[in-house]
């Protein structure tokens, strides 16, 4: 087995040339070629050459949204971590979560929810634009639903790739039928690094600009 002799500041570079050569010409839907390949180029998994769905025009929309300051919610610290904040405070917007507040932990107990339930609902009295990078928790995705059916949140962009087997499948399906624009993950793949890589994609997409 050869191995590939790579200088430490190409690594990335070759990197996305292999998933290249390897996706061959598998047909990708027009704009979303790099978040794609971002995914897989984080997961080392090309079923995300198929499994990932796009609502209609969702990243000029989000584009537009984080070059107009839109923060972005996370449902995990991982996530949180994850996320360029660097390239994010350029455009003035701030990565949150909520999940470890000692106000989150109170207002879940209170109602008898998960805490992602409540950290949604937290993150619904924010101002301005938000883009919601949900990695682990369906449960966050199916409060964001309710939140937007009675209009107490109206994201810029919901993206939904939480990881697992209970209600995961069915918060991704319900979440696209909200009529707001979305990156779904369909299935049950996903985690709290697809949900940073697919946010730092976008980000890095803008800095090309």
């Amino acid at each position: 087995m050869k191995v590939e002799h790579i200088e430490p500041k190409d690594i990335e570079k070759r990197s996305f040339e292999i998933i290249t050569e390897e996706l061959g010409d598998r047909p990708l839907v027009p704009g979303t070629e790099k978040i794609v390949k971002r995914c897989i180029h984080t997961s080392a998994d090309f079923d995300y050459a198929g499994n990932l769905c796009f609502s209609e025009n969702v990243v000029n929309k989000a584009k537009d949204a984080l070059r107009n300051g839109a923060c972005i919610v996370t449902d995990t610290r991982m996530a949180m971590a994850g996320i360029n904040k660097s390239v994010l405070s350029r455009y003035g917007g701030e990565v949150y979560c909520f999940m470890a507040d000692p106000d989150v932990a109170e207002m879940a107990v209170k109602n008898g929810t998960t805490r992602a339930v409540a950290s949604m609902d937290k993150a619904a009295a924010l101002p301005g634009k938000c883009i919601f990078a949900i990695g682990n928790a369906p449960t966050a995705l199916l409060r964001l639903k309710e939140l937007i059916e009675e209009k107490k949140i109206d994201p810029a962009l919901v993206i939904g790739v939480p990881v697992g087997f209970v209600n995961v499948v069915q918060s991704k399906e319900l979440i696209m039928q909200a009529g707001v624009p979305y990156i779904v993950a369909r299935g049950r793949k996903g985690g709290s690094n697809i949900a940073a890589c697919i946010c730092n994609a976008l980000l890095y997409m803008l800095e090309e600009e």
